[in-house]
């Protein structure tokens, strides 16, 4: 498994590559994800970030919950694709952000982990 940042039109975006046949389904079926640590008063804490604009479907966790990197968090439609946005990292989930129905722009803070 191989990190690379990726710039498209001037955002960057954090990209975990990992060799065909190693990797588990639910974490090829996930688009890039930016990621960036949240502006919060908890330490170590991550907000997982919308990587386009899209529609929530779905929230698959509530606040409590445990998570491993890359359980699917939510689900986001975008240009008439559901998309799975997973976890960063492994985690609590401190805080939802968003509710099923909204309508979101590209690094929209959606779940907060810690």
């Amino acid at each position: 498994m191989k990190n690379y940042k990726i710039t498209v039109n001037g955002k960057t975006y954090d990209v975990i590559v990992e060799e065909a046949g190693a990797a588990p389904a639910a974490a090829t079926a996930a688009p890039a994800q930016p990621q960036a640590p949240a502006a919060s008063a908890s330490a170590g804490a991550v907000t997982v970030k919308s990587p386009m604009p899209g529609t929530i479907l779905d929230i698959k966790v509530s606040v409590g919950s445990a998570v491993k990197k890359g359980d699917v968090l939510c689900v986001l439609e975008a240009m008439k694709m559901e998309n799975d946005i997973c976890a960063t990292q492994d985690g609590t989930v401190d805080a939802i952000l968003v509710n099923k129905g909204d309508a979101v722009e590209v690094n929209a803070e959606l779940i907060a982990l810690k």
